[in-house]
């Protein structure tokens, strides 16, 4: 299956599958399964088109999509109805703060590359030390240069030269 250019094997769990992406991780990809409302245990094979839907126009504008619903947690002295009265929307309590969502700011694939170029670029234009050792290629954050400075230059080929 193609999910925004991305393709995602149709044996893995969607959980799992959604690490395809770049920027979003396990906590993060549950994150998303629950916005959207896919169990954990469902399989890429067995998404419907209406959760393919979702899911893609989440991941299209994060920062447009509706807001997530929050139903809080029932006091500890919540005594369920009997099942022949519907159940009531829970109301929220006075004073509880209502959770942040943090989805709606996350950045993937080539909005967050870009976003890392320019902090970068951001990092060696006011000659940091940290700027300084992303331009010469080296490791940037404490680590070996006796051992690993050639797989440190290996790894940070990113075109770092503007």
């Amino acid at each position: 299956m193609q999910l925004l250019g991305i393709r995602l094997p149709d044996n893995h769990f969607v959980k799992h599958a959604l690490t395809q992406f770049y920027g979003i991780g396990n906590k993060t990809a549950l994150r998303l399964c629950a916005r959207v409302q896919i169990h954990e245990r469902c399989r890429i094979r067995h998404l419907n088109q209406s959760q393919v839907t979702a899911l893609t126009a989440f991941l299209s504008s994060p920062a447009n999509s509706p807001p997530a619903a929050f139903q809080p947690l029932a006091p500890p002295n919540y005594v369920p109805p009997p099942l022949s009265q519907p159940v009531p929307a829970p109301a929220p309590r006075e004073g509880e703060p209502v959770p942040a969502d943090t989805l709606r700011e996350i950045k993937i694939e080539s909005d967050l590359r870009r976003q890392m170029r320019e902090n970068i670029a951001h990092q060696r234009n006011i000659g940091s030390y940290v700027g300084r050792r992303h331009a010469m290629h080296l490791p940037v954050r404490g680590q070996r240069t006796q051992s690993n400075a050639k797989t440190a230059r290996k790894l940070n080929r990113v075109e770092r030269y503007n």
